[in-house]
């Protein structure tokens, strides 16, 4: 199981940040003195200066005493102004929206008049990427600075070296874009020289802060004597002066260095901090080498993250002398040998994740038997095997579990009974195999949280089993009968890849005791049955849902409009039947839909360009007519489109060049929301398509799919140039139509194609030379279609087997073995039509014989009236001819090859 990265490494350094600054904070009490007028006044050309869409300062009047006003604080005797607290309210009130009530514009240097301000807050707000105003600077009451994520960007103003009374230093980030329309510039420093005329500052957190030109980071910070927690977040650096011995970190608490590249080991200067350091953090660093034994003189430690580097050995056995140790993170790391009995001596341990490391052993009730403290424990991907007597009964109580993709069958695990305070439980590909026990669902429903039992051979039947979790994971196992009852209360249910059967109206139709909150249903590859009911009004939560790879029958109901937040609908491979029901043009945030193989017919609706939030459109092995609609060209966010095996015609819309998605070779984040359900726990969304010849699932890496399929058509007309100007399309396959004409002259343009298949169409010319232009091309199919010409010369063209040119009786060179001559070099299209009058009589009289009179007028009369009949079966009687000559010819030059090893 992943480390909750935004917890397990943010929420230790701001829990430290915040209980500290609250202790300085002075109680709130009523002022004595009004605010000061020329204060009052500066504030006001500060408020109009911001840009305040949520109307936060609505409070600042000129009317009302200042020390009054939202965010503003006064000292209680004097009624001086010592504090703006204008962060953004929206963490502390979850109902309100962030992106509304960020302030924005400019900082104005009327700030500069409140001669007593000592805190400065923020936080979370947009400033657009304007730089931090170097006025700042002179503010040299300043005790606590905070624009941590308020967008700021640009160089980072060396005056702040000026702020000598400094305690707390915030900066870095972005949180929004909306006022900025684009990513703000970073924020970045030239040198941290000023950062040593900061001798009061306590905390420093700096959050993706360009910090890679500053090579000496570690001498300057260590100057700073009052210096308590140091946090240096994905700040771009690239060395923690491993060669230096000994550094000046007399106060440090918290040293907080994460998501650099530091590719080096461990430097030895860290091992002189044990007097004071409590806790540790440098996970996600690409740290190399061992886990130094010298850990073990950090005997302070209470919290110690090294996950994500690459540490390789054994886990340190001088870990066990760190007796104050709570938090130990070394998962993802590749960590290797038995365990030692380091982990296992820790009494206060809390946090143990050792998972996603090749670690090997057995861990018995011996190894945990002091871990009385222990809370969360991760031993998921290990090659650990978890082997206790079946009635062991843990001196722990657990609140998270991960033990995926370990050891622990194949027995259910019974002692799991025993921890009632769970949260999150992840057993999934751990080798259990047989019956679930009898207890296991009834214990289940009192767990409020997250299971997970996918991916093994679990076996039962759940008719009238009822669910009550928040996530419920038991795809992939072996179980049956009726699909299960559910509480209003799951969000999250995953039950593909069992053998469920029985109507899906009864599990749809059932009463739930409220509402239901579920947002993502997955019931794919099971046996149920029936036809989809009215009753989805009980479901309008839902935004994921699959019902693929079923027994389904019947139309698609148009109720199902009822649960309009849909962004994902599998309804594949059942056997729906009529027309897409055009009550889903409702369905404004749709982003995958998924009815191939089933028996739809009629035309692809115009509408279907109204649904602008596509991303992945599947109507493959239908029963579909008429032409592609022009409108399908608005769905610029369209990365998948598969219109293949239906009986589609017309031409090949020539707009199709609007997929601005796949004209990038970029993918932006946030353009897939609906492949990725994340507002409880990942659902990552799932699909099969046919690529580079073969079905394959495409999962995690289906956003970095580019694809258009529209094969086993009736289309004509020629290739559009325009869609040469698709430079991020990845599989091309437009096989088995009636297109004529020359390939893409430009074809090479399109340099991220991985797959390309023209074949069984009627193109003609030589194939362009640009082709050999695409390096990444792994798959190639242009055989059966009238090329001529020599083949263009590329290590890439020339790996491709014989038989992705076949078909083509002009082409020459390699890898055919049909050598080029000046003729067939020189040979266009009108020779080939004069070669095919020329062979045709030839052919009749050889093969007709006495049959001629007879079957002239219902055959070969056919063949000379019906000019379409004739080129197709002349063209057929070639392929057959290139086949049996490359079989032999193959076969031939094996068996020489046979002769000479002898």
């Amino acid at each position: 199981m992943e480390i909750p990265k935004a917890v397990m490494m943010v929420f230790p350094l701001f829990w430290f940040l915040f209980s500290t600054i609250s202790s300085t904070l002075p109680t709130q009490a009523n002022t004595f003195l009004p605010c000061n007028e020329t204060e009052k006044h500066a504030l006001l050309r500060f408020k109009r200066a911001l840009y305040d869409p949520g109307n936060r300062l609505s409070s600042w009047s000129a009317h009302e005493d200042c020390c009054g006003w939202n965010g503003v604080r006064c000292h209680n005797i004097t009624g001086r102004v010592i504090e703006l607290q204008l962060g953004n309210p929206c963490f502390s009130n979850f109902e309100i929206s962030c992106q509304e009530f960020a302030l924005g514009g400019k900082v104005s240097p009327a700030l500069l008049q409140l001669e007593f301000l000592n805190y400065l807050e923020l936080s979370y707000n947009d400033f657009g990427g304007a730089p931090i105003p170097s006025f700042l600077g002179s503010i040299r009451s300043l005790t606590f600075l905070d624009l941590y994520h308020a967008s700021f960007g640009g160089l980072i103003p060396p005056q702040l070296g000026n702020l000598s009374n400094l305690h707390f230093l915030i900066l870095g980030g972005s949180y929004y874009s909306s006022i900025s329309e684009k990513e703000p510039p970073p924020l970045y420093v030239e040198n941290l020289h000023w950062i040593s005329h900061l001798s009061s500052l306590e905390d420093l957190f700096m959050f993706q802060v360009d910090l890679h030109k500053e090579v000496h980071w570690v001498e300057l910070t260590s100057t700073l004597s009052s210096l308590s927690m140091l946090s240096l977040f994905d700040c771009k650096l690239d060395n923690m002066s491993p060669s230096l011995k000994y550094v000046n970190f007399t106060s440090l608490i918290s040293l907080f260095v994460v998501s650099n590249h530091f590719i080096h080991e461990i430097p030895n200067w860290l091992f002189n901090l044990n007097t004071s350091l409590l806790d540790l953090s440098l996970g996600d660093n690409q740290l190399t080498g061992q886990i130094p034994e010298s850990f073990g003189q950090l005997k302070r430690l209470v919290s110690l993250s090294l996950y994500d580097n690459f540490f390789d050995g054994p886990i340190p056995s001088s870990l066990g002398n760190l007796s104050s140790l709570a938090s130990l993170l070394l998962s993802r790391n590749r960590l290797n040998g038995t365990l030692p009995s380091s982990p296992w001596l820790l009494p206060n341990l809390v946090y143990l994740y050792i998972g996603n490391n090749s670690l090997v052993g057995i861990v018995s009730e011996a190894h945990l038997k002091k871990l009385s403290k222990l809370k969360v424990l991760d031993m998921s991907s290990t090659s650990l095997i978890f082997k206790v007597k079946p009635n062991w009964v843990p001196p722990f109580q657990l609140e998270y579990l991960y033990m995926s993709s370990c050891h622990l069958g194949p027995d259910f695990p019974t002692w799991i009974r025993t921890q009632t305070s769970l949260l999150d439980l992840d057993i999934s590909n751990s080798g259990i195999i047989g019956l679930a026990p009898t207890w296991l669902w009834k214990w289940a429903s009192r767990i409020n949280g997250r299971i997970d039992l996918s991916n093994n051979q679990i076996s039962g039947n759940l008719s009238g089993v009822w669910l009550n979790n928040t996530s419920m994971y038991l795809n992939s196992n072996c179980f049956t009968g009726l699909l299960p009852k559910l509480s209003s209360n799951v969000i999250v249910l995953n039950m593909a890849n069992n053998s469920f059967s029985g109507p899906i109206s009864q599990f749809l139709c059932q009463k739930l005791n409220r509402t239901s909150q579920l947002e993502a249903l997955d019931l794919s590859n099971n046996d149920l049955s029936g036809q989809l009911p009215q009753c989805w009004n009980s479901w309008s939560s839902l935004t994921h849902l699959n019902l693929g790879n079923n027994n389904l029958w019947g139309k698609i109901p148009d109720s199902l409009s009822s649960v309009l937040s849909l962004e994902a609908l599998h309804l594949q491979n059942n056997s729906f039947f009529g027309s897409i029901p055009s009550s889903l043009r409702d369905f404004t945030s749709l982003g995958l839909l998924d009815l191939s193989g089933n028996q739809l017919l009629g035309n692809i609706p115009n509408w279907i360009g109204e649904l602008t939030s596509l991303n992945v459109l599947c109507l493959r092995s239908n029963k579909f007519t008429g032409e592609i609609p022009l409108q399908i060209c608005r769905l610029s966010s369209l990365i998948v489109l598969d219109l293949a095996d239906n009986d589609l015609s017309g031409f090949i819309p020539k707009c199709l060049n609007n997929f601005s998605l796949m004209a990038t070779i970029k993918t932006p984040d946030g353009q897939f929301t609906a492949l990725q359900y994340s507002s409880y726990e990942i659902y990552v969304e799932s699909l099969t398509l046919m690529t580079v010849g073969r079905e394959l699932e495409y999962k995690g890496i289906l956003k970095y799919v580019r694809m258009i399929d529209l094969s086993s058509n009736n289309l004509s007309g020629s290739i559009p140039t325009e869609l040469s100007q698709l430079a991020g399309l990845r599989f091309l396959n437009l096989s088995r139509n009636h297109l004529r004409g020359l390939m893409l002259e430009k074809i090479g343009r399109m340099t991220s194609l991985l797959s390309l298949d023209l074949s069984m169409n009627h193109l003609s010319g030589e194939i362009s030379q640009s082709l050999a232009d695409l390096t990444f091309l792994n798959h190639l199919n242009l055989s059966y279609n009238q090329l001529w010409g020599r083949i263009p010369l590329s290590t890439q063209l020339q790996s491709f087997d014989a038989f992705s040119y076949i078909g083509n009786a002009q082409l020459c060179g390699a890898p055919l073995t049909k050598n080029c001559t000046s003729d067939d070099e020189s040979q266009n299209m009108d020779a080939i039509e004069e070669n095919e009058g020329f062979e045709m009589p030839w052919f009749y009289i050889s093969s007709m014989g006495v049959g001629f009179i007879v079957g002239f007028w219902g055959v070969c009369g056919a063949l000379i009236f019906k000019k379409n009949w004739r080129y197709a079966y002349f063209q057929f009687v070639y392929y057959m001819r290139d086949w049996v000559y490359v079989v032999v010819a193959t076969r031939l030059n094996s068996f020489c090859n046979n002769l000479r090893s002898l």
